[in-house]
């Protein structure tokens, strides 16, 4: 049975299942929920737990089968918690969770939580997984996504009962914090508890909000991506310095780049040579939030751009590898910065130019 991350506090009011399945990248959200459940199991007598952290490829799942299949004799109902930090449970893991998922059913003496990572669409599929969504409730936690993180900081405000000015002043204190804790929301977490400590319940005005939230954003290269296409120039900008600032790969960052460049040139190639653009999209594997932004994008990118998009990518690639080109920055971050916007002001343009100016 698979449930939405929203409807854990719902679904615990009316009961605690057998056997809980918590997947997802997001740390803070993860804890989140697995606390809301062993809260419920604790209110119901579960007095007992214990952890097993799967790590390596011998590790002894018969400790997991046996603590799952025994009582202490302290305690008449307990939690075993299982955590895969790899999202792999190994040869021996596959079965031993088939098994751990059958035997559930029915067991009102032990509640089994198990804790993964992301996974991706083929892990999923797999015979352990499908046990354990077919035997138990499977979670899946997703991260928020930037343009949510606002609105999540502020129902986080309204829950110890503080909150931004109503309007464009509220909004903006709101859009100041999420650009300072994008992409850490434990540290986004810890943030909003401390305005707690330093003020009343009531409304924060932005002074206060811009006094003691912490510079304290994240960013990686994929999340770069999504902003380029996005046309988001300050963002990009601010993810650019961010990432040089905790010591991000250039070469990464530039291939990460290159590539959006060339699968934008792929597609573009494909459908003019007659592929359907979700077609052309499908076999170059672009999908979600990107395909979205792929297909907002490429029916008015020009080829002459995309060329010169290539021709700049090339040049950069030598750059970071301390080569030099005319014209350009010798600097690896200053050409990487060039790119990304060049990218991001083509991309802005062709989404907000008009389309009578597109048909002249």
């Amino acid at each position: 049975m698979q449930l939405a991350a929203a409807q854990l506090s719902q679904h615990l009011q009316r009961g605690l299942k057998p056997l809980y399945t918590l997947h997802g990248d997001e740390p803070l959200l993860i804890q989140e929920a697995a606390d809301a459940i062993r809260a419920v199991a604790r209110a119901q007598g579960y007095t007992e737990r214990t952890v097993h952290t799967v790590a390596g490829a011998h590790f002894d799942w018969s400790e997991v089968l046996a603590a799952g299949g025994s009582l202490s004799l302290f305690a008449d109902r307990q939690v075993v918690e299982i955590r895969i930090p790899s999202g792999k449970p190994g040869k021996e893991g596959s079965p031993a969770l088939q098994q751990l998922a059958e035997s559930s059913q029915g067991n009102d003496s032990t509640l089994t939580l198990v804790i993964l990572p992301r996974l991706d669409k083929m892990t999923r599929s797999g015979a352990w997984f499908g046990a354990l969504e077919s035997f138990g409730v499977t979670i899946q936690v997703d991260p928020v996504e930037r343009a949510a993180l606002p609105q999540w900081i502020a129902q986080r405000l309204a829950r110890q009962g503080q909150r931004v000015a109503p309007g464009d002043d509220g909004q903006r204190a709101l859009q100041f914090f999420a650009d300072r804790v994008e992409g850490n929301l434990l540290a986004a977490h810890q943030e909003i508890q401390k305005l707690a400590l330093l003020f009343p319940e009531g409304e924060l005005g932005f002074e206060q909000v811009e006094s003691a939230v912490l510079n304290v954003a994240r960013y990686d290269v994929f999340k770069l991506s999504e902003a380029v296409l996005a046309g988001q120039a300050a963002r990009v900008q601010r993810m650019l310095d961010g990432l040089q600032a905790e010591g991000e790969a250039e070469v990464l960052v530039h291939y990460t780049l290159a590539e959006d460049i060339r699968a934008l040139k792929r597609v573009k190639d494909a459908v003019t040579a007659g592929r359907p653009l979700p077609m052309a999209l499908r076999e170059q594997r672009v999908w979600g939030v990107k395909e979205r932004l792929f297909e907002r994008v490429l029916p008015r990118l020009t080829p002459v751009a995309i060329d010169n998009l290539l021709h700049s990518a090339h040049l950069v690639d030598g750059i970071v590898k301390g080569l030099k080109a005319p014209g350009w920055p010798t600097d690896g971050w200053q050409a990487l910065h060039r790119l990304a916007l060049a990218l991001c002001r083509e991309c802005a343009v062709q989404q907000n130019t008009p389309a009578r100016k597109i048909a002249a």
